[in-house]
């Protein structure tokens, strides 16, 4: 519930911060004085509210992870785990070429480990207390080069970046389809009446389902992409190891709003398979012992 809390009230204040800053442009206001849509406006209106909602996000995603699970960075290491922790990590950043990221273990009994940040020299790499206890040291070496690997490779940016362009989209097309059914349908020739705002409310709902689609097609393909950075700094083989341990219990993902940021995501079948963060575990493996890492 806390979690859910903070969540609601993080996103509720980006949205208000978003509000005012259109507003004070003047393009929340997309209606001309014929009643006309502004598109250039709408445009721009949407585009504020979508690429900077998903930036926003990104720039807090460090303090809201740490918030969310309860992740303590380690400063100084109080014993040999989180020595080698920070050991493992360091050497991992050096080859991959950026800088240290903070490393932190958060609580859970599950099997279960992410990265974060703003971008790929001040990030954050945790893993849970239940990777720890029943993985072993390689296993885990491959599970942090799989996270530096997402670092690296800028995914979370990217990710952002994917899901900004999305919402711009959905809010945009959302309006005009809640804009031509009030003044087509409602009658509603000046300003905006209920009917466009209960059709852009469903409008927005509808296609932001479909445009998901994109977003988690995106985050399923940098997970292959993650693996196989994992592989080449841990070894292919603790890669496979550590897919497989996570495959051989039952496990869970992080929280809703972080479940892309983790390395074990929920499996589904059918048309399920569109919503998935993460490919099915037999998958990476198998396209993993493909590759010649």
């Amino acid at each position: 519930m806390k979690r859910v809390g903070l969540f609601l009230l993080t996103n509720l204040a980006i949205i208000a911060v978003l509000f005012i800053v259109a507003s004070i442009l003047g393009v929340d206001r997309y209606l001309d004085e014929h009643g006309a849509i502004n598109f250039q406006a709408l445009l721009i209106f949407s585009f504020i509210l979508g690429m900077g909602g998903s930036f926003i996000s990104l720039a807090i995603s460090k303090w809201s992870a740490k918030k969310m699970t309860g992740a303590q960075v380690i400063g100084q290491p109080r014993n040999e785990t989180e020595a080698w922790l920070l050991r493992v990590v360091e050497n991992q950043a050096r080859q991959a070429g950026i800088k240290m990221p903070e490393v932190a273990i958060y609580p859970g009994e599950e099997m279960n480990a992410f990265a974060t940040g703003m971008n790929k020299n001040n990030a954050l790499v945790a893993v849970s207390v239940g990777l720890l206890r029943n993985m072993s040291r390689d296993e885990v070496e491959a599970v942090l080069g799989h996270e530096v690997s997402h670092v690296a490779n800028g995914d979370m940016v990217t990710l952002a970046l994917v899901q900004g362009v999305v919402n711009t989209f959905v809010i945009f097309f959302s309006r005009i389809i809640g804009h031509l059914v009030d003044r087509l349908i409602f009658k509603n020739e000046s300003g905006h009446g209920i009917g466009f705002f209960v059709t852009a409310f469903i409008a927005q709902m509808v296609l932001g389902i479909l445009a998901s689609t994109i977003v988690f097609w995106f985050s399923r393909y940098r997970e292959f992409r993650a693996d196989e950075g994992g592989a080449r700094l841990a070894g292919k083989d603790k890669m496979v190891s550590a897919l497989r341990r996570l495959g051989g219990r039952r496990n869970e993902e992080l929280p809703d709003q972080m479940a892309a940021f983790g390395i074990f995501g929920r499996p589904g079948q059918g048309i399920k398979r569109l919503f998935m963060t993460h490919p099915p575990l037999e998958e990476r493996i198998e396209a993993l012992q493909r590759k010649a890492v």
